[in-house]
């Protein structure tokens, strides 16, 4: 039987991308970040998944604003490094694990959540800055990974219930795969950050703290939390930290954080990593 291991929650922000593609990874601007994934990377490494359900959200690449779907969910064995507007990222293909996305697909779908099946889509930063960050610069991606997009782009995003019930049905759904998978789950975007307006640059370190602390002391407060509250404590980009609750409601009631890094500014972002395993 597959099992879920455990749940990561990472930053995606697209300038960690560059400076690592660029070989700036060793400037003092952006080495204190890199630096502080490098026990997620051994944890990882030791950790040796199959497959890693990684969600996410897209920036404009694989849908525009004509078709926001809320979730969507990738089916298919390939997924290329889609070109953002300076060309593709010089990173490896994803590359799927096409069984147990099917799977996924009629489970969830099963369980009453409307998805949008995706059988060809380019993967941008929102998926790939978290493999980078967590892999380093590898010429395969070490696992099987299975891309979940969630709108947190176009008003209405999904409430955080919402969300955290869908990874109560992704927990359901990989329990009840045949194959015998270890998967780990990543809840990606975040943490608190606004890129436009007057209040571009705000960052909110007790608020990201506080989230980080209930991601494994009181998950309940959480999923409880409005867009409001997180548009006016976090600002405007910082609704993305919802996806980090699809990722904790893969989990069992009771998790152990192994590991935790929190970082200001990256790019204007405050930078979150934690790592929470099954108890």
């Amino acid at each position: 039987m597959a099992k879920i291991l455990a749940g990561v929650g990472t930053s995606h922000v697209p300038a960690i991308g560059a400076a690592l593609d660029l070989g700036k990874s060793e400037e003092p601007y952006w080495k204190p970040i890199f630096d502080g994934y490098e026990k997620s990377k051994q944890w990882l490494a030791e950790t040796n998944p199959d497959v890693v359900i990684l969600v996410y959200n897209d920036h404009g690449t694989a849908f525009g604003l004509d078709v926001v779907p809320t979730f969507s969910l990738g089916v298919t064995d390939l997924y290329p490094p889609a070109d953002e507007g300076w060309g593709p990222r010089p990173v490896p293909d994803v590359h799927g694990h096409l069984e147990l996305s099917r799977h996924l697909a009629e489970s969830l779908i099963f369980d009453e959540f409307d998805l949008t099946i995706i059988n060809e889509m380019a993967v941008d930063h929102g998926l790939t800055v978290p493999l980078s960050l967590m892999c380093g610069q590898p010429e395969a991606w070490p696992f099987k990974v299975i891309p979940l997009a969630v709108n947190v782009v176009q008003y209405p995003p999904p409430t955080g219930n919402r969300c955290f019930n869908l990874g109560r049905a992704i927990k359901k759904a990989v329990e009840n795969f045949d194959d015998d998978l270890n998967v780990v789950v990543m809840g990606t975007g975040g943490m608190s950050h606004q890129l436009h307006g007057e209040r571009a640059g705000m960052i909110n370190r007790e608020w990201d703290n506080r989230f980080l602390d209930d991601l494994s002391g009181d998950v309940k407060r959480l999923v409880q939390l409005d867009h409001v509250e997180y548009m006016r404590e976090t600002g405007a980009e910082g609704i993305e930290m919802v996806m980090w609750l699809i990722m904790r409601g893969t989990l069992n009631d009771n998790v152990k954080e192994v590991y935790r890094f929190y970082h200001v500014p990256g790019s204007n972002t405050a930078i979150g990593n934690i790592i929470l395993e099954n108890v």
